[in-house]
C-alpha cells in the first residue's frame, strides 16, 4: 500500500514523501496514529497544499534542535553506583537513567533519542550522543563513579567512549607460543 507520510518516521521516510509499506503496517500503525494518509489523488492534492507548511515546520524543528544542542554540548551528568573489585558495576547506567538525570537538570529529552549502544557497566567517563533531530546530534559527558568514594584499579577508569563490541583476539596474532602438552 502506498501512503504519504505526514510525520517523519524513523527508517521509513520524511514528511511529504510517498512510500510503499505493508498493508497491515499502514492500516494498524501509520494511519491510526495520523503519521500518514493513503496515497489517493485527494491525499496527494492535500499534501501538495501542505508542502510549504511542512517545510516551515521542518526548518523550525531543526532550528530548535540546533539551539538545544548548543546548550546541551558539554553538559555533564554523574552517576554513583556500587562497584566490584575491578570497576565493574553491580547493575548498569541505562538511557532511562541518563534521561531522568537530564530532566532533573532541566533538559527534557526522550530516552529513545539517547544513542547508547549498550548500558554502561564499567566506571569511567563516556561521550554519549543524543539525536535531537535527524540532522542534529548533541554530545554529553556521562561519568560513572564508585559509591562512597571507593578506590578501584586505575586501569578500569580510563574509558572515554561508549563501549562497543570487543573483537576476540586472533590466534595468529598472539605473541606467546602455544603451550606444549605434557607427555609429547
Amino acid at each position: 500500500m502506498e501512503v504519504i507520510l505526514i510525520e517523519n518516521v524513523e527508517k521509513l521516510g520524511s514528511r511529504g514523501q510517498i512510500v510503499k509499506v505493508a498493508d497491515g503496517y499502514a492500516r494498524n500503525y501509520l494511519l491510526p496514529k495520523k503519521m500518514a494518509v493513503a496515497a489517493t489523488t485527494q491525499g496527494r492534492k492535500w499534501v501538495e497544499q501542505r508542502r510549504l507548511k511542512f517545510l516551515k515546520l521542518e526548518a523550525k524543528e531543526k532550528a530548535e534542535a540546533e539551539e538545544l544542542a548548543q546548550h546541551m554540548n558539554g553538559v555533564a551528568v554523574a552517576f554513583t553506583r556500587k562497584v566490584g573489585e575491578h570497576g565493574n558495576l553491580f547493575g548498569s547506567v541505562t538511557a532511562i537513567d541518563i534521561a531522568e538525570k537530564l530532566a532533573s537538570q532541566g533538559y527534557s529529552t526522550d530516552r529513545r533519542k539517547i544513542q547508547l549502544n549498550s548500558p554502561l557497566k564499567v566506571l569511567g567517563e563516556y561521550a554519549v550522543p543524543i539525536r535531537l533531530h535527524r540532522e542534529v546530534t548533541a554530545t554529553i559527558k556521562v561519568k560513572v563513579e564508585p559509591e562512597g568514594g571507593v578506590q578501584v584499579a586505575p586501569a578500569a577508569q580510563t574509558s572515554t567512549q561508549v563501549p562497543a563490541e570487543v573483537p576476540a583476539p586472533a590466534d595468529s596474532a598472539s605473541p606467546s607460543p602455544a603451550p606444549e602438552s605434557p607427555g609429547s
